[in-house]
C-alpha cells in the first residue's frame, strides 16, 4: 500500500483526493495536513500530495524536501524563479522527487500539447483561461504553462512576437504579455471550475483548442497516475504529467 499525506486536505482539492485515495486499493490517507495542523505526521508517507495555496506552498515544499519526502505538486502559481527555487533545494537533498503539475486533467495536458504543436504554423497566439471566482492566483498555472510552451515552439519555428497594433489600452486590457509576447486572458466567475481556450490566427483562419472541466473529479485519475508513477520519476525536479503519460 502506497501511504499517501494530503497538504491542504480540508480544501476544495484535498478533500477530493482524500476521498479518491481512499477508494483506491493500492494506497491509503497516512496523514490528512491543513492550516494549522503540525506537517509531522507527513513524514511517514511514502508521497505526499500538496493543493494548498500559492503563499504556502514554497514552505511546505521546502520542509517536505528538507523530509526526504518525495511531493506532488498541485497548488497553482509556479513559475519560473518559484521553480530554480525548488532546484536548487534539491541539489541538497539527493534522491528526492518533486513533480509539479500545472493541471491533473489528461485532456488539459493534452490540449496544452496539442497547443504546443499548433504555435508554429499561425501568425498570431493568444490564451484565455476562465475559473471559479475562488481562485487565488491570475493567470492560472496550466495558461503560463501553455503560453510558455506556445513561446518555445514559435521561438523555434522562428517567429517573433505575435503581431499588435495596440497603442494605448486600459491596465489589463490586453490581459497579460507572457514569455514570447503570448498574452494569456483571466476570467473568474462564479459557476465555472477550470477552462481554457487557446487561439490561433493565420491569414483567413483561426483555431480554437479548448478544454473544459465540469467538476473536481476530472483531476483525480491523473492525481491516481502521479502517486503511483512518483517512484519511477528519476530524482529531482519534473514539470507536467507528459512524462507518466508517455508524452
Amino acid at each position: 500500500m502506497i501511504k499517501v499525506g494530503v497538504l491542504g486536505a480540508r480544501g476544495r482539492m484535498g478533500s477530493q483526493v482524500c476521498q479518491t485515495v481512499t477508494a483506491a486499493g493500492d494506497m491509503e490517507i497516512g496523514a490528512a495536513v491543513d492550516q494549522g495542523d503540525s506537517r509531522d505526521p507527513l513524514a511517514g508517507c511514502d508521497v505526499v500530495v500538496d493543493f494548498t495555496h500559492p503563499g504556502a506552498v514554497l514552505d511546505n515544499l521546502h520542509w517536505c524536501i528538507g523530509k526526504g519526502l518525495d511531493t506532488i505538486v498541485g497548488t497553482s502559481g509556479f513559475d519560473e524563479p518559484k521553480l530554480a527555487q525548488v532546484s536548487v533545494w534539491l541539489g541538497d537533498a539527493p534522491g528526492v522527487r518533486v513533480l509539479v503539475v500545472p493541471n491533473f486533467s489528461v485532456g488539459a495536458v493534452l490540449m496544452m500539447r496539442f497547443a504546443e504543436q499548433a504555435a508554429r504554423f499561425f501568425t498570431s497566439a493568444e490564451v484565455i483561461e476562465l475559473h471559479h471566482a475562488g481562485k487565488a492566483d491570475a493567470p492560472s498555472g496550466t495558461a503560463s504553462r501553455t503560453a510558455a510552451m506556445i513561446a518555445e515552439a514559435r521561438t523555434a519555428a522562428g517567429l517573433g512576437a505575435p503581431p499588435d497594433a495596440t497603442v494605448t489600452a486600459l491596465d489589463g486590457a490586453r490581459g497579460t504579455a507572457l514569455g514570447g509576447g503570448v498574452h494569456v486572458h483571466s476570467v473568474r466567475l462564479a459557476g465555472l471550475v477550470a477552462h481554457q481556450e487557446v487561439l490561433f490566427g493565420g491569414p483567413g483562419e483561426v483555431l480554437t483548442i479548448r478544454h473544459d472541466s465540469m467538476d473536481r473529479i476530472s483531476f483525480m485519475p491523473g492525481v491516481l497516475l502521479a502517486i503511483r508513477g512518483m517512484v519511477g520519476l528519476s530524482a529531482g525536479l519534473t514539470v507536467g504529467l507528459d512524462p507518466l503519460l508517455g508524452l
